[in-house]
């Protein structure tokens, strides 16, 4: 199955709680980053490696002997759904299309 072409649309993200509609300023950035084609080796190995596979703030320290937890704040990103899909578009590009084996970026 052939998932590098598919289009995803987020307008669902500009539902207040209420179910009006509210100004999502945003709303160019995550279309345009839905529109983003991969259909070529290079590119896709390139998202693969600039998109982390996990939160990179997550963390777990030690400070003054007591441990505390940073949990994931990647959701905070106003953006994060749509750069993982575009990992995700990558990643099947380079599988169904390139043949290619994703272990390597897979955590």
């Amino acid at each position: 199955m052939l998932m590098a072409t598919i289009a995803h649309d987020h307008s669902h993200h500009s539902l207040s709680p209420k179910g009006r509609s509210r100004f999502d300023i945003l709303a160019p950035l995550r279309k345009w980053l839905n529109s983003i084609q991969v259909n070529h080796p290079r590119f896709a190995h390139l998202l693969c490696q600039l998109i982390p596979c996990q939160c990179v703030f997550e963390r777990d320290i030690t400070l003054f002997g007591r441990n505390y937890h940073i949990p994931a704040l990647c959701k905070l990103n106003p953006v994060y759904d749509e750069l993982i899909y575009l990992r995700l578009r990558a990643l099947t590009y380079l599988t169904d299309v390139c043949g290619e084996d994703v272990k390597n970026y897979i955590c």
